[in-house]
């Protein structure tokens, strides 16, 4: 039967990567992907991961109807096998509804990828909608390591190196890039707001130095 599948997790744990290579096994087996992103780091219409790897995609603007597109592209007579959907957090509600339609009235299967919360720690309306209705949440098995190297749980958004917890829910951007940007850490270091450049200095603090006689 044709699912609705949601993988999540936090940032740097190898969704996009995994989107792609769903998207390659299943062409080399002649089936036709359509794939939707949102808000990618490489740019409009693109699905890229950290690893480099990049290939064409729709953009999944807030105006798109994505049952509509799916069915009009397969009434020209386009082959769509499956759908692929990554940043799927960015998605509105009810493109998270057409997605299930398209599961039940088309019978695709539906890959979603995406983030679960935000950097407050708060869900993003697609991810909760998607949890709502999927099929399947599948936490992605690779693991994102805090600066600390236990295991990453939260994302955080980080201003000149420092964690902050206000502002606009979507700030596109990525790890290290800019004057915003994102770290994933441990429950504990989120909790402190303790990134890895504030822990760096604290560790070069004189305060914490060790102090030697002459």
């Amino acid at each position: 039967m044709p699912e609705l599948v949601f993988f999540s997790g936090t940032m740097d744990c190898g969704k996009s990567t995994l989107a792609l290579q769903i998207a390659h096994n299943r062409s080399a087996r002649g089936l036709q992907s359509l794939i939707f992103t949102r808000d990618d780091r490489a740019g409009e219409g693109k699905l890229s991961s950290r690893l480099g790897l990049v290939t064409e995609a729709v953009e999944a603007t807030p105006e798109l109807d994505l049952y509509v597109f799916v069915v009009e592209r397969m009434s020209r007579g386009g082959k769509v096998d499956y759908i692929v959907v990554d940043e799927a957090q960015f998605l509105l509600t009810e493109q998270i509804d057409q997605l299930a339609r398209i599961v039940d009235d088309l019978d695709l299967d539906v890959f979603a990828f995406g983030i679960t919360t935000d950097f407050r720690t708060r869900l993003f309306p697609g991810s909760q909608r998607l949890i709502e209705l999927a099929d399947r949440v599948e936490t992605l098995q690779v693991e994102a390591m805090c600066w600390c190297g236990a295991r990453a749980t939260h994302n955080a958004r980080t201003v000149g190196g420092e964690m902050v917890v206000e502002g606009e829910q979507v700030v596109v951007g990525d790890v290290g890039m800019g004057t915003v940007g994102y770290e994933v850490l441990c429950r504990r270091h989120h909790r402190k707001r303790m990134t890895s450049a504030t822990a760096h200095a604290a560790a070069l603090s004189p305060d914490v130095l060790p102090v030697t006689s002459g």
